[in-house]
């Protein structure tokens, strides 16, 4: 899901606002909807376990309220797609051109506090009455009306983009075009699979598409997932389910050996498996854009590398945050390069609704679903 929302343009500066959030209290709980207090950034704003009570959410626009001491790159009323993989800009990793990770605010999704202090700026009375911190969540905490974000992990766009449409450049598009382009260099009339017709992966399907790629092909056990992938340039479809054979297989006999490039978007190690061995020997590469929440270690044999196949990870589409993405809504707004947002973007539905949104997500009815503040 993708939160979308406006605010006052400073007028609470230095002040604690109470506001909506929708918190998570355990692993697995219908997040509640209920009333927070959100205190003023710090400097530099606009551990190691899981914590709870937490706000998650991680894709979102709005318009900057308030910042703290020592900002200087934004001011109340700036337009801002927040990040989860931050970049300050000053560390060896910002600096080079090799990398998008950041020493200081690189995705970390075991992180539940603010760098500057170590401390959370979000709070609630629990069911006892006492008032107890509510921790964040990779570096955003969007399911909320307000939130704080460090300023490395803030990026500032032009006023006049769609927030409604802006919101998906937090992670799914921009992960998924951003592996296409920035990680693959998909070349024009190159060949693709796409395994796992999520919203990631439909976005690689749209950054594929948008490099000339000559044949595009999806791969999910759900096949009410192609009609959505047609419209995003997708040209040819597999369902495992009904294939057969093993879907490598199947792939190498459409392309003649095998994909150019192959995209993992799954999170399931037995896909990697199908993912890596589809691309064509010599020059394949594959990018691992899944989740993989399992123990279990990747299914390769070191001399299958030999055949001079590769394969990659990549965060956030490779995209350097703060320094590229201004580029990209722009380039978007002027009609030079044409991203298909409006195709994700499934459903729309006020806040309140979120366990709702999240019931839609789960059973594959929704790609993206924009809340409504």
């Amino acid at each position: 899901m993708a939160t979308n929302g406006y605010s006052n343009g400073g007028s609470t500066k230095g002040k604690p606002i109470k506001c909506k959030a929708a918190v998570a209290w355990g692993p697995g709980e219908p997040l509640v909807m209920q009333e927070v207090e959100v205190a003023p950034p710090a400097r530099m704003e606009n551990e190691r376990q899981r914590r709870f009570p937490r706000i998650l959410g991680h894709e979102a626009a709005g318009v900057v309220e308030s910042v703290g001491e020592g900002v200087e790159d934004l001011a109340p009323g700036d337009h801002v797609v927040p990040i989860f993989n931050g970049e300050c800009g000053t560390c060896a990793y910002c600096h080079s051109s090799a990398t998008n990770l950041c020493g200081t605010y690189r995705v970390d999704a075991f992180k539940s506090t603010m760098v500057s202090d170590d401390g959370t700026r979000f709070s609630v009375v629990n069911t006892s009455g006492d008032t107890v911190p509510v921790y964040h969540f990779l570096n955003t905490s969007t399911f909320a009306e307000y939130t704080v974000l460090d300023a490395a992990c803030a990026v500032k766009i032009n006023p006049a983009a769609p927030l409604q449409k802006m919101c998906l450049l937090s992670c799914g598009i921009s992960t998924g075009v951003g592996a296409a382009w920035n990680t693959a260099n998909v070349s024009k009339g190159s060949t693709v699979a796409i395994f796992g017709l999520g919203a990631v992966g439909l976005a690689v399907g749209e950054g594929a598409r948008i490099r000339g790629a000559s044949r595009i092909i999806g791969v999910d056990i759900n096949p009410e997932k192609f009609a959505k992938g047609k419209e995003m340039g997708i040209t040819d479809f597999i369902s495992p389910k009904a294939c057969g054979k093993p879907v490598h297989e199947v792939i190498k006999e459409l392309t003649d050996g095998g994909v150019d490039y192959s995209f993992e978007c799954s999170g399931n190690v037995d896909v990697l498996r199908e993912a890596f061995v589809s691309t064509h020997d010599g020059w394949g590469l594959t990018v691992v854009l899944g989740i993989h929440p399992t123990p279990r270690m990747m299914p390769l044999h070191p001399m299958e590398l030999f055949d001079g196949r590769r394969i990659t990870g990549c965060t956030f589409g490779d995209f350097k945050g703060k320094s590229q993405l201004p580029l990209l809504v722009d380039q978007c707004m002027q009609g030079e390069v044409k991203i298909n947002f409006d195709g994700f973007i499934t459903h729309e539905m006020p806040f309140s609704e979120i366990n709702e949104a999240f019931r839609l997500l789960e059973e594959g009815k929704s790609l993206r679903c924009v809340l409504r503040l």
